[in-house]
């Protein structure tokens, strides 16, 4: 786990020694352990430790700051090269199945200098290309300069679970871990991406596809490489090498799937737990994080188990009753964190450059606050649950994607019962449920003038329309390609583009502001794939339960009263109640001299609605906290809105 960046240049582009410090000190909290740098010109390659920048001309710099997991020696160090010289890497990331990959390798003649997963990494690309890509297990974002072809080779894993951004220069191309060591270069655009904006604004949606809210900087997609050659950069190229399968079904039962769903996901827990470091977890009370802690207790019976817990201060969102269950119950070392709305002002400013991009809900300060205090006792590799909801079903709305699938297979009579089944369930009215249901099952020409009668529209007043629309903006729209597998569909959207790439940001984020690696072992191709092959009602239930078939897998591993949840609250905070105890600084944000240059924004509107909620009016679920963040993006960044 570690903070990557680059740059190639032409021939006559020139770059400030400072600006490429500033690129590498921007990287230290990734890897603070060391730092390696990589001089490259026409067949001679210099290899400097720390921040010597030697007055050199050059083709290719690379840049590696060093956060030390596997193999804690000097053999470990990068940018890593081949003995040939003909291969340079820096990568990002965990390599799980490093020792089997390396037993393939020695039987293919190749020897190993260190115990690392970059040295395997580096020779398995000499052994098979590409192609390598989809033999990794793990998580991942690397570029490798390929000496004898003249190009750098940047890859980001199958889920985008490891950051890579890049922006093309006047003279170059460069590339880094996170955004704000780009901005320091010279020539790296600020203007905002209008449609992102509005994904962000309207919907608090981010981080997929390869573009960003800075228009000049993008990112590469997950499951994807990028060629850049160096003769000839126009020529550079992007490929997809792994996609999810959606057409293949598995005949399997119910208990048989339980079975090998939690045979896959204990073996899963086993290849994450491969570290020369200490490794901890993070517990919210919920079945996923309880699932992976339990797991960990199942798999080392004597091991002491660091678990990370946020509790609420608000006993309708504080899941500390959950969290005492499996502390108990699995013999945990569980430390709690609290969080509260002074705190999260103070450490705003930090916070908001350090994600880099906006972001959805105060949640994601108290998961910084897990990281800051699981860093402090010690802990280098942490275990969390993202991706379990995108893959089993687990948002109560996937339930109405069910419903929608049932509907459209012309299934009334299983409709009818889900309806009538999940009504009951916490949260849940048969109205609410049909209303989350037209996204699923109404053609989409017909869902804007059905979301105005409920006050859903897609463009609403605090939206300055004529300025999206001057700038070509199209309003999403939440309509479905029209197949019968309605909640296979929703589970893909959510996996890949709309939930699970931004909750993987703000966790790469917090977690390396204090040099710590996490993972996430739901997240694994091979698992994703077999759930895809599998009917939908075993994610989904008849009876409208959620996460139906893993919820069988963990019986005997995690405790009964965790699976038999009805409840899903969530990583949440009481948002509300802290921006209403902060309400003074809010009001002087929302009505800042930056909020005013926003054109995106109709002001004056937002200004009206806030005050409305001050006396009492409806508080639309964190709409205010994207209006605060979003205006101090902008200030913190100078991102050009125009």
């Amino acid at each position: 786990m570690c903070g990557i960046a680059g740059l190639m240049q032409s021939s006559s582009g020139t770059i400030e020694r400072a600006k490429m410090r500033n690129v590498l000190r921007g990287l230290e909290h990734r890897g603070p352990d060391d730092a390696g740098i990589l001089y490259y010109k026409k067949g001679q390659a210099s290899l400097y430790r720390r921040e010597t920048l030697p007055d050199e001309d050059f083709e290719v710099m690379l840049l590696h700051q060093r956060l030390s997991i596997l193999d804690l020696s000097e053999a470990g160090w990068q940018p890593m090269g081949t003995s040939d010289r003909k291969f340079f890497l820096v990568f990002n990331g965990e390599i799980y199945n490093y020792l089997e990959l390396r037993d393939e390798l020695k039987a293919l003649g190749y020897e190993f200098y260190s115990d690392s997963d970059t040295e395997v990494l580096l020779l398995a690309y000499r052994a098979w290309g590409a192609e390598v890509l989809t033999r990794l297990v793990g998580m991942f974002a690397f570029a490798l300069l390929d000496v004898q072809k003249r190009k750098l080779f940047l890859a980001r894993d199958f889920f985008g679970i490891k950051p890579l951004y890049y922006t093309w220069l006047q003279n170059g191309f460069a590339f880094a871990s996170e955004i704000p060591p780009l901005l320091e270069l010279s020539g790296a655009g600020r203007r905002v991406n209008a449609q992102r904006l509005y994904e962000y604004l309207r919907f608090g949606i981010t981080d997929h596809g390869s573009e960003t809210l800075f228009l000049d900087i993008k990112q590469l997609p997950s499951a994807h490489y990028l060629e850049v050659f160096l003769d000839n950069p126009q020529r550079s190229q992007c490929t997809r090498f792994w996609k999810i399968n959606l057409h293949q079904q598995a005949d399997i039962s119910f208990k048989e799937a339980a079975d090998r769903l939690r045979t896959h996901f204990v073996n899963n827990v086993a290849l994450h737990l491969r570290s020369d470091v200490p490794v901890g977890a993070a517990l919210s009370g919920g079945i996923d994080s309880s699932s992976i802690v339990m797991a960990m207790r199942h798999l080392h019976q004597g091991l002491d188990i660091h678990a990370f817990s946020y509790v609420a201060d608000n006993t309708l969102i504080s899941e500390e009753r959950w969290i005492d269950i499996v502390g108990n119950h699995g013999k945990l070392l569980v430390h709690k964190v609290k969080s509260n709305p002074e705190e999260l002002v103070n450490d705003l400013d930090a916070l908001v450059y350090l994600q880099g991009e906006p972001f959805g809900s105060t949640s994601i300060y108290a998961q910084r606050q897990i990281f800051q205090h699981a860093r402090e006792k010690g802990i280098k590799v942490m275990l969390d649950g993202q991706g379990a909801d995108e893959i089993f079903g687990g948002y109560t709305f996937f339930i109405a994607a069910r419903f929608g699938s049932l509907v459209r297979q012309g299934k009334w009579v299983d409709a009818y019962r889900l309806l009538q089944s999940a009504s009951s369930l916490p949260g849940m009215n048969k109205w609410s449920l049909m209303f989350r249901a037209m996204d699923f099952v109404m053609p989409t020409k017909l869902q804007e003038p059905l979301r105005r009668c409920i006050n859903k529209d897609l463009m609403p007043s605090w939206l300055n329309a004529q300025w999206f629309r001057s700038r070509e903006v199209m309003p999403k729209s939440f309509g479905y390609t029209g197949g019968k597998e309605v909640l296979k569909e929703c589970l893909f959207d959510n996996l890949i583009e709309s939930s699970l790439p931004h909750l993987l940001r703000y966790e790469d984020r917090n977690s390396m502001a204090y040099s710590i690696e996490s993972r996430v072992p739901f997240i694994t191709p091979d698992l994703v794939d077999f759930m895809f092959s599998l009917p939908e009602e075993y994610a989904v239930s008849q009876e409208g339960t959620t996460k139906a078939l893993f919820r069988e897998a963990m019986r005997g591993i995690v405790p009964n009263q965790i699976l038999d949840r009805k409840d899903k609250i969530g990583f949440a905070t009481p948002e509300k109640d802290w921006l209403l105890n902060q309400k003074g600084w809010v009001s002087e944000v929302l009505a800042s001299e930056t909020a005013s240059l926003i054109p995106a924004f109709n002001v004056v509107e937002v200004l009206k609605r806030w005050e409305g909620i001050l006396q009492g009016g409806t508080w639309s679920d964190s709409q205010v906290w994207r209006w605060i963040n979003i205006i101090l993006w902008v200030k913190k960044f100078n991102v050009r809105v125009e």
